[in-house]
């Protein structure tokens, strides 16, 4: 019998495998609306909570990934993210809307996305915590150049004193088979200096697709983090560096959050 208010393991690994059957990766793109690894600690059931995604890329790519693709080199994107706790081991999200501001000083909008978290209850007082979460995105023609993709993204990750060792082996997805599907990780250790300031190494890699990854078109991104979590906003900021030719050499970000 399952131990109550954990959360469901079986519905967790069948959404995996059914998510795994449909989707494939979206194309290689140097940029997202969200830098963040996800650490399973989700909404208290009944709250809302808003986080808001900035990135800017003072130094990078000055090539479009695409035809009309919005150039990272100098642009500004984000996203307002709305999050609700429905119970205590499932998290619902709304990403609305997705934007961007081009070097130029123009302004586009670049979709929305709707979000499902499952994760272990109270996860911040765990030393081992998992989850899953999933994402399904609305594209603009200039964000991507699939109309609808998706994201599986498992969280794995220990709580050792006062370190933080998480993993998010990210999967992207564009609906084109499993064979296709993208590789893009994300990982963090942090340690934590009181309860309410930490500092971090993240790292951020696109290695491809499952059936062959890429070579010199790799990105590879290592960030430098400090956190505040504190009232009435938790901050997150962060300053990344591409560590080879295909990635971004300077992206800024900044995550605030709270409670409303």
């Amino acid at each position: 019998m399952r131990t109550p208010g954990w959360p469901p393991v079986r519905l967790i690994a069948v959404s995996l495998a059914a998510a795994a059957i449909t989707v494939a990766p979206r194309a290689a793109h140097a940029q997202t609306d969200e830098i963040q690894v996800y650490n399973a600690e989700i909404a208290p059931p009944g709250v809302l909570n808003l986080t808001l995604h900035n990135n800017y890329t003072p130094d990078g790519s000055r090539q479009p990934a695409f035809p009309g693709d919005v150039v990272s080199n100098h642009s500004l994107n984000g996203v307002p993210e709305f999050a609700y706790g429905v119970t205590d081991w499932f998290e619902a999200g709304l990403y609305l809307p997705l934007y961007s501001v081009r070097g130029d000083g123009g302004v586009q909008l670049d979709g929305f996305k709707l979000r499902a978290l499952f994760a272990l209850p109270r996860a911040a007082e765990r030393t081992f915590f998992y989850g899953v979460n999933f994402e399904f995105s609305v594209n603009s023609k200039h964000w991507d150049t699939h109309t609808y993709t998706s994201e599986i993204r498992p969280i794995v990750g220990w709580r050792l004193g006062k370190v933080d060792v998480i993993l998010n082996p990210n999967l992207d997805s564009s609906f084109e088979g499993l064979s296709r599907l993208d590789f893009a990780p994300g990982s963090r250790i942090a340690y934590n200096i009181t309860k309410t300031w930490a500092v971090a190494a993240e790292e951020y890699d696109d290695f491809g697709p499952l059936r062959h990854f890429y070579g010199h078109q790799q990105t590879h991104q290592l960030f430098g983090v400090v956190d505040w979590n504190g009232k009435p906003l938790n901050v997150e900021f962060g300053v990344g560096f591409g560590l080879n030719a295909a990635s971004d050499r300077l992206t800024l970000k900044l995550i605030l959050s709270r409670d409303l």
